[in-house]
């Protein structure tokens, strides 16, 4: 169960921060191995791995017509309405997202502005196997689609018969992706970065996977290929007084701690008597979880702890930066402008982390291990670029020009003056 932990002191809190320590350096070397072959090899290595690490043997790497157009009658009516109805929350969230960019003029005839413009070409990488998160190709596919990405790439590890979920097949259709690869772990990420006879090139890659995938991403920012944000173990942390329902609290610690081993859950409280009940119905409810093993690991590996107040709840939340935060509190509208660091956070004792996983249409690719104190999670934003314009008329020039030349002489370049200069000299002459 959960490490309890009784008013620390704040000299102890950066301590108690702290993720368990992942070192994926011994990877590194291998997955640099698996570039090599990709970028070499092409489809050749694409197909030679998949056969290695998923089993399968496969005549074509992406999926065909037939298969898209097939998978919608291998789902059932429910699934499908639970799919279109979190691709409308998402579309009408993110759509809200678009920036409406007004011209400035920051002087007399000097006129700034910024336009988003969509990244060329995305890559979208969505585990597969078990457990096939085509929830996240709904996050990722449609703010892509809203930002209008001209090329969507979709990467998933087959099933060892060649063949990938029609769920994930289905959604790629409903999104209008057609190029749908078949190739998981640290070759799709290449893949997708390098290119190969079937997979173009890609300028941003998307998506959370295993540790091979993870580690891939990040050596990716050594070749120009951007990452959605750094991905580690998923995590929640709960703030919750006298008000919150222990059973609620502990589903959704459960909930979380069920992704994997190394996942960690966090529960603050004001009272010794609210960290108690959670604890009972920990035991409770985990005897009945499907993924028992996993959540047990993971609960091992976090922490109970109770504080003097919300105040310093929310201070240590803070400090912690979940990806996850649920304020099981009352009056939770008086401490939302005190929370600075978060992914993602969920108010009261109605609001579920995983609806935000799902289908409110928030985005669920949020950053992990302590990254929220500097990162955002996918929005709209993640798929567009920033281009700023400026405009300056003959009179503009004459306005800001001594104020560029003053500088440009200070800094001790010549040739940034003369580029006024030389203008400004034309004008005069006009």
């Amino acid at each position: 169960m959960m490490r309890k932990i009784e008013y620390p002191g704040i000299a102890e809190w950066p301590e108690l921060v702290k993720r368990p320590t992942q070192n994926f350096e011994d990877l590194e070397a291998g997955i640099a191995q698996t570039f090599q072959l990709v970028r070499v090899q092409g489809d050749a290595a694409l197909r030679e791995l998949a056969q290695k690490y998923d089993g399968a043997q496969l005549e074509n790497l992406l999926a065909s017509p037939e298969e898209l157009a097939v998978a919608e009658s291998l789902l059932s009516e429910e699934l499908k309405q639970a799919i279109l109805q979190t691709y409308s929350n998402i579309q009408l969230f993110h759509a809200q997202q678009a920036e409406q960019s007004k011209p400035v003029e920051t002087m007399p005839g000097v006129t700034c502005w910024r336009k988003s413009v969509p990244i060329d070409s995305v890559g979208l990488y969505i585990p597969g196997g078990t457990a096939p998160l085509f929830s996240t190709l709904l996050m990722l596919g449609v703010p892509a689609r809203l930002a209008g990405c001209p090329e969507v790439v979709l990467c998933t590890p087959p099933a060892k018969d060649g063949s990938v979920h029609p769920a994930i097949l289905y959604t790629a259709t409903l999104l209008g992706i057609a190029k749908v690869v078949k190739a998981g772990g640290a070759q799709a990420i290449a893949a997708m970065a390098f290119g190969t006879e079937s997979v173009p090139a890609v300028n941003k890659i998307f998506g959370p996977g295993n540790q091979y995938v993870t580690v891939a991403k990040q050596m990716l920012s050594k070749t120009g290929v951007a990452i959605d944000l750094p991905a580690g173990p998923s995590e929640v942390l709960v703030i919750a007084d006298d008000s919150a329902n222990p059973a609620f609290v502990a589903a959704d610690l459960l909930s979380q701690a069920e992704h994997g081993a190394d996942s960690q859950v966090v529960l603050l409280t004001n009272s010794a008597e609210v960290l108690s009940q959670v604890e009972k119905e920990l035991q409770a409810q985990l005897e009945l979880l499907p993924r028992k093993g996993f959540a047990a690991k993971a609960l091992s590996n976090s922490i109970g702890v109770v504080l003097l107040s919300v105040e310093e709840m929310i201070a240590f939340s803070n400090l912690y930066a979940p990806e996850h935060l649920i304020l099981s509190i009352s009056n939770f509208e008086e401490v939302l402008d005190k929370i600075t660091n978060a992914g993602s956070v969920f108010l009261g004792n109605y609001s579920p982390e995983s609806a935000g996983d799902y289908a409110s249409g928030t985005n669920h690719t949020l950053p992990t291990n302590g990254y929220a104190r500097a990162y955002s999670g996918v929005s709209l934003d993640s798929f567009v670029k920033k281009i700023t314009f400026q405009h300056i008329t003959p009179a503009g020039l004459q306005n800001i020009g001594k104020t560029i030349e003053v500088m440009a002489a200070a800094e001790g370049l010549e040739a940034h003056k003369n580029a006024v200069t030389i203008r400004l000299k034309e004008v005069k002459n006009v």
